[in-house]
């Protein structure tokens, strides 16, 4: 009997099906060996070597595996094929104690690829090995040494990361450029024409105050030329220009001075990297994306997809000839136009693996079914999936354009129509796609004008950040890698630094925007976009045996222990962390201040910690007095008030009474109030 071993039990499930009673198929649930929690476990004076130990829920499991390797022939690890997957693989070699265990890799769990694997056996790659304890041990001296640094300065129970903290200040910047974003006014001229021929002509002009719509001779156009020269954006700024503009037309004749016909091709995009489908996924779904993620790796378990975690666009031939009998087959030849390879434009792209794609083209989505393995969720992605990969490889959607110019005095509009002429990919995945078409116009004919409308616009703030504009940024800044999305986002919402607004939109939290401002002016390299990014250049050249795993980290480590010894002594917490305030404690008569705990800010006695009085910040929206909800002790009116452990209704006359209720005890006619939103309507 032959022994594999992977990392997750789907996976080896999976795989048995493939082979035979030959392999005994065991699953490692994971890591099995890593860092321990509760101290540093590097040993710096050691050339930075790691003190790894077995976690405890780990144990059991490792008994358990011991087990079988005295039984087996030979021991083949095939976990993942990225840094973690051979990190894991190498773990599991130290601590089972195993000699020459053969290492496979595969990219699809597929019977073919199973077997090109195992009739390729190659050695544990120690390069990649040593990339992946390198980020490990670097996250590791950074999170143990600033973490503390915060507790300390600001509120326990806070952290600070490479990588975390960068993706914080990109959200933290966005922010401040919203807050002081002023919109600009600007102005734009449309006119709305129609062939001088029409039989509709003096219909159109009895009804068009009733906003009717065009008619197959009527067309809009916009002015772009003024002078011969384009029109900037914001160069019409008020009303009174715009007015000046028509008044100027006024009379003016409307002449065709140039007509414009082409052919534009619209060519399917390339198949999912794990951004481009944490992107997607957010778009279409509004998935996050560590949900994302974790819908993906069962799909690729089940062995439906391809490897997840990629920033490859590259596709085995296998997989592009699997395409092209399947769009022919289905679609016909006219939809197949040849191979189409891509590549990707990210600058650090390792391209170890191929893009994420179906297993097989011709297991359709609608095939699949909803059971112990799949949701409705799985199969809403590997739909996304699915269509992604097959619409890669068809043939491109065929547009006829017309641009039309026309000329009045020393203006010029400009009309545009755009009509499909072949759907090509568009017939699996349509676009949202507005078609116009122009009436059929001649040079230097005249149009009669119907109307010229002044239309008002105000510039935009940049948006939020979403998931998956967050993961795009990332991607683009070389922050991060394919693995590590997923787990930024998700941490620096729970660690409170940012959250969510009605829109699923990232804004940071006053607490994200003092540990980034804290960081930024005291540990500039930790939050530095290009500092981070060469970091992950660093361990890219460990993962090609470059550079030794620890030379990254020396020439990081001690500049920023330094560094960090310099600011315990130069930070203040109370010049961080606290407000002064007019108010004086109930107890003891000293002045209140407002502290800024992990949960938000309040009241606190300046005597801490011989006086522990606090009290929640009053909150015009939070706080609001409840008149019609009475304090059963006192009479005093409720209010609504928020704690770390949630919402809850507190007497208005605290501290004196301190009577609390939880909220949903109070869902009364005229005040409905909601745990889940913390709202009252």
């Amino acid at each position: 009997m032959n022994l594999i071993i992977v990392e997750s039990p789907t996976k080896s499930k999976t795989i048995s099906k493939f082979l035979g009673n030959r392999y005994k198929v065991l699953s490692s649930y994971g890591h099995i060996r890593d860092l321990p929690e509760n101290q540093l476990g590097v040993d710096i004076e050691n050339n930075f070597q790691p003190k790894y130990i077995i976690p405890p829920k780990a144990k059991k499991r490792v008994k358990e595996l011991k087990k079988y390797i005295p039984k087996a022939e030979k021991t083949i690890l095939a976990t993942d094929e990225d840094r973690e997957g051979e990190s894991i693989a190498w773990h599991l070699t130290q601590v089972l104690k195993l000699k020459n265990p053969e290492r496979i890799v595969f990219h699809e769990i597929t019977k073919s690829a199973i077997e090109k694997a195992l009739k390729n056996p190659r050695k544990i790659d120690m390069n990649l090995v040593n990339a992946q304890q390198a980020r490990r041990v670097l996250d590791r001296l950074v999170g143990y040494k600033l973490s503390p640094f915060l507790w300390k300065k600001v509120a326990r129970g806070l952290s600070a990361g490479r990588v975390q903290s960068v993706a914080l200040r990109l959200i933290c910047e966005r922010e401040k450029e919203i807050q002081e974003f002023k919109p600009q006014e600007y102005w734009t001229i449309k006119a709305r024409f129609l062939k001088e021929s029409s039989p509709f002509q003096k219909e159109k002009e009895d009804t068009e105050e009733k906003g009717e719509p065009l008619t197959k001779n009527e067309f809009e156009a916009l002015l772009f030329k003024r002078d011969g020269k384009i029109i900037p954006k914001l160069e019409i700024k008020s009303k009174k220009e715009a007015d000046k503009i028509i008044k100027d037309l006024k009379g003016a004749e409307y002449r065709i001075v140039s007509i414009e016909k082409k052919s534009v091709k619209h060519n399917p995009v390339a198949p999912f990297t794990t951004s481009t489908l944490q992107q997607e996924a957010w778009k279409r779904f509004h998935f996050p994306a560590k949900f994302t993620m974790s819908l993906a790796q069962s799909l690729y378990e089940t062995g439906l997809i391809t490897y997840h975690r990629t920033d490859s666009l590259n596709l085995s031939e296998q997989s592009l000839f699997g395409a092209k009998r399947f769009i022919i087959e289905n679609y016909g030849k006219q939809y197949w136009e040849g191979i189409k390879r891509y590549r990707t434009k990210t600058k650090q792209a390792q391209e170890a693996h191929e893009a994420i794609r179906p297993t097989n083209p011709e297991r359709k989505p609608e095939t699949l079914k909803i059971g112990k393995e799949l949701t409705k969720n799985h199969i809403k992605l590997y739909d996304l999936i699915w269509k992604r990969f097959i619409c890669s490889q068809m043939a491109g959607a065929i547009l006829d354009s017309t641009t039309v110019e026309i000329a009045a005095k020393n203006y010029t509009f400009r009309a545009t129509g755009q009509i499909l002429k072949f759907e090509g990919f568009f017939k699996l995945c349509p676009i949202k796609l507005e078609q116009t078409q122009l009436p059929l116009l001649k040079k230097n004919e005249i149009v009669k004008l119907l109307k010229l409308i002044p239309c008002q616009h105000f510039t935009q703030p940049p948006a939020r950040y979403t998931e998956g504009s967050l993961v795009k940024a990332l991607e683009k800044y070389g922050i991060g890698r394919p693995s590590t999305y997923a787990p930024i986002i998700s941490t620096i919402q729970e660690r409170n630094y940012v959250r969510k607004d009605e829109k699923k939109r990232l804004q940071p939290t006053e607490m994200g925007i003092l540990v980034n401002n804290l960081l930024c002016t005291h540990f500039p390299d930790i939050v530095d976009i290009n500092f981070t990014a060469k970091m992950e250049k660093d361990l890219d050249k460990i993962a090609k045996g470059k550079v030794k795993w620890q030379q990254p980290i020396r020439s990081f480590y001690f500049p920023f222990e330094e560094n960090l010894k310099k600011k315990e002594k130069e930070v203040s917490k109370k010049e961080i962390t606290e407000e002064k305030t007019k108010e004086t404690c109930p107890i003891c008569g000293r002045p209140l201040v407002i502290k800024l705990g992990r949960y938000g800010k309040f009241y606190a006695c300046s005597g801490f910690p011989e006086c522990r009085f606090k009290k929640p910040l009053e909150d015009k929206k939070e706080n609001k007095k409840l008149e019609n909800i009475r304090c059963e002790k006192c009479g005093a009116p409720m209010v609504i008030r928020k704690s770390k452990y949630g919402t809850f209704l507190g007497c208005s006359n605290f501290p004196k009474c301190k009577n609390i209720k939880p909220i949903e005890k109070f869902n009364r006619k005229n005040t409905k109030i909601r745990n889940n939103d913390q709202s009252q309507k």
